[in-house]
Parts: C-alpha cells; sequence; structure tokens
C-alpha cells in the first residue's frame, strides 16, 4: 500500500477523480458471509469495554479491501518469481485451499536474485502475509457482526501471458506500472516531513513517468543473450519490481497508524498496530533490496547509480546528494515530527489522514497503474468502491 504520491500531486478526494472521468461504474453489491463454523466471537479478555464504532468498523472494512487488493498483486509477483522451495521447509503457499504454483518464471527469477539472492523467498513470505491479513480481517469483521468485505468481482484485468500462469482475472494490472520513488529520499531527510509539507524527488525518475512492467507480459520477455546473460529488458522488470515492492509496502507502513489514531475500541487498535508493524517489516526489507538494483538502461527507463553522488534529477552533487541517495541508508533517518521545537526524532512518515490516509492510499494505487484496464485504458470499477470505503475510513474519529 503506497501514499507518497498524494505528498506531491493535488489534494486527494473522490470528487477530482470524477471531474477527470477515472472512476468505473458505480459500486455493485460486495459479497459478504460470515465465519465457517459459525464463529462469531473472539475472546475479549483484553478488551477495555469500549463499544466497536461505526469508525472501527469502516477502517476495518477499508483496510481488508485493500489488503485483498495487495494479496492479488503479490500473488501474481509469486506465480512468476516467487521460491519453489526454502531448503527443508517446503513452500505452503495457498489461497482459499488451493495451491498457488511458484517460481513459473526461472529468467525472471534469475533477474531478481540480482538484487537479492532471497527475492525468491521473500516475495512468497509477503505474499502469504497479505493473504492472511486480509483473512484475518474479514473474520474479525464477522465476530463483530459486521459484512466481511469481498472484491473478486473486479477481477477482470489479464495476467501474465508466461506459460503456465493460471488465466483468472486479477484484480490489479502489474504491466504498466508508473512506479513512485520519493519514498527513497522521504526516508532519508533530516530536515523535511511530509506532515509538515515536504517535497521528495524520486531515486528512480524515469519509473515515475511512462508505463513500465514488473513482471514478464509473456515468454518473450525471459528470453536470455546468446551466452545465457539477462538482458536488460529483463533485468529493468526485475529492478521496476523491485522499487515496486517498497512502494506498495511504505503505503501500509503509514496508512496502519494514520488510521489507528481514529479508532475507539482498544480490540481494534491492537489489531492495526500488530497487522501494521508487520507492513513496516516488509517496507524494510524491500527498502535494502531495491538500493541492490542492477545500473542499467532499457529503452527510457534508466536505473541510476545511487552511490555516484549525483543527483539522478538534477544532476547536482555533494554531501546532500549522498545523504538522500546513498543505498545503505535505509534507517529512517531523524526528521522534524509534531513540531520543529522538540527536535528531530526517527520515525515512521507519514502518519496524517491527509497525506498517509485511506484516500491518499487509494490515490497513489490508482496513480500508480495498479487498476488500469489495457483495452479500455481506464481503471475499473474497483476504484469507486476503494474509494467510497477510503472516505468511511478516514471519516472515523476516536470517541472517548
Amino acid at each position: 500500500m503506497d501514499n507518497s504520491r498524494s505528498i506531491t500531486s493535488q489534494p486527494a478526494n473522490r470528487r477530482s477523480f470524477l471531474k477527470k472521468g477515472v472512476l468505473g461504474a458505480s459500486a455493485a453489491t460486495l459479497a459478504a458471509g460470515m465465519l465457517p463454523g459459525g464463529l462469531t466471537a473472539f475472546d475479549r479478555g483484553e478488551d477495555d469495554g469500549a463499544p466497536i464504532t461505526k469508525g472501527d468498523i469502516a477502517i476495518l472494512t477499508f483496510l481488508s479491501a485493500l489488503e485483498q487488493v495487495e494479496a492479488d498483486l503479490w500473488i501474481q509477483y509469486a506465480e512468476l518469481g516467487g521460491a519453489t522451495n526454502q531448503g527443508l521447509s517446503p513452500i505452503d503457499l495457498e489461497l482459499n485451499g488451493k495451491t498457488i504454483n511458484t517460481g513459473l518464471a526461472p529468467n525472471y527469477i534469475t533477474a531478481l536474485e540480482v538484487l537479492d539472492g532471497d527475492m525468491p523467498q521473500y516475495i512468497v513470505d509477503n505474499t502469504d502475509d497479505e493473504i492472511t491479513h486480509h483473512q484475518f480481517l474479514n473474520n474479525y469483521l464477522a465476530s463483530r457482526g459486521a459484512k466481511p468485505i469481498d472484491l473478486s468481482q473486479f477481477a477482470v484485468l489479464p495476467p501474465s501471458q508466461v506459460t503456465g500462469v493460471p488465466q483468472n482475472g486479477r484484480l490489479t494490472n502489474l504491466k504498466q506500472l508508473t512506479v513512485d520513488t520519493t519514498w527513497w529520499t522521504r526516508y532519508r531527510s533530516a530536515t523535511k516531513n511530509p506532515d509538515f509539507g515536504g517535497k521528495f524527488e524520486n531515486a528512480v525518475p524515469d519509473l515515475a513517468k511512462g508505463q513500465h512492467p514488473a513482471i514478464p507480459v509473456s515468454d518473450a520477455d525471459l528470453t536470455l543473450n546468446s551466452d545465457g546473460t539477462i538482458p536488460n529488458h529483463l533485468q529493468a522488470i526485475a529492478n521496476t519490481a523491485g522499487f515496486h515492492f517498497a512502494f506498495i509496502e511504505q503505503g501500509g507502513s503509514s496508512l496502519y497508524p494514520a488510521l489507528a489514531q481514529k479508532v475507539t475500541n482498544l480490540e481494534v487498535l491492537r489489531v492495526l498496530l500488530s497487522i501494521g508493524g508487520s507492513e513496516i517489516m516488509h517496507f524494510q526489507v524491500w527498502h535494502d533490496k531495491a538500493g541492490n538494483a542492477a545500473n542499467i538502461t532499457d529503452g527510457d527507463l534508466t536505473f541510476p547509480d545511487l552511490n555516484a553522488g549525483v543527483d539522478p534529477n538534477t544532476d547536482a552533487s555533494g554531501t546532500n546528494v549522498a545523504d538522500e541517495f546513498q543505498t545503505n541508508l535505509i534507517m529512517p533517518e531523524p526528521t522534524i515530527f509534531l513540531n520543529q521545537k522538540l527536535g528531530p526524532v526517527a520515525i515512521v512518515r507519514p502518519t496524517s489522514t491527509a497525506q498517509g490516509g485511506a484516500v491518499a492510499s487509494v490515490v497513489s494505487f490508482v496513480e500508480d497503474g495498479l487498476f488500469l484496464d489495457p483495452v479500455s485504458n481506464k481503471n475499473t470499477g474497483i476504484v469507486d468502491v476503494l474509494m467510497r470505503l477510503a472516505e468511511e475510513a478516514d471519516e472515523a474519529r476516536r470517541r472517548l
């Protein structure tokens, strides 16, 4: 989940999308159901007795919906680039009781392993996490007497045509991405915070313009050079995926704490803090791996040498540039928070509703190209549903 695009663009709201004509058809009725076996409640031993509010339910529903979107895109990454074994521990990735076949594009895996030899394993694990996030949140909603969310009616986008990939429709399109990489410099800044209006440069400027595949579109993308080396096009696809992984997960790192400030019920707060912490762990891993992307050019897409001490946006150089782009600076740089007089502190950023909330997250996904139908060149109807759920989540207020 991502929100960084909202930091540098116009304010995120549903009306602006409607005016631009990017919303799909009006939302259809969403599927709902109860937990298997009639489970309707959990042990409330640590509940503070505060009621679960309409706002709490709105937040949980939105998060479950967005986790379903994340699960969809991660499944696509796992099908093509996920591990097929992890030593003595077998891969047990599945969705709704059905095994997900992984590692269907070995040459794509080889290109991903340029970023890190463990990339295929991390992809499978991240996929498993997102699937369980969606399933747990739906189960929790049902246990509280609320309707679970199911967006599968919008799974209409074509998947990769690589041999072996199931040809069922998907919620997300990973073949025409416009990837924002300002999260890279945002977490390296000692003087700016998006919640204070800070603006940030892209680490890979070319990814933020045009449309780029993060998965092989067909078997033709998987052909190696005659000497067995990885062609620049295939490596560029893997590099794009590496930066996209971090783009997605840094959004969740901000979204969960932004919404946690709005919940009333203590147990709901515990749910958000616990799942949100895992999103932060995901982001930290992918932030580290993206820095290993090979310095290559494929057509109009160049992955710059971020350790050269040169700003890839302006060609400026100097110590300040190195501070913003050097690849091993992956720990959050202390920066301003709440009040500049309090001094700098290492934090997750942003955590405000305007910059890191639900609507901002949906906007960033739309601008990423995740819901773009390649046939109509318009977003699918899922955007309308997500925006409605996001507005309801952002409007929630903590009751004392």
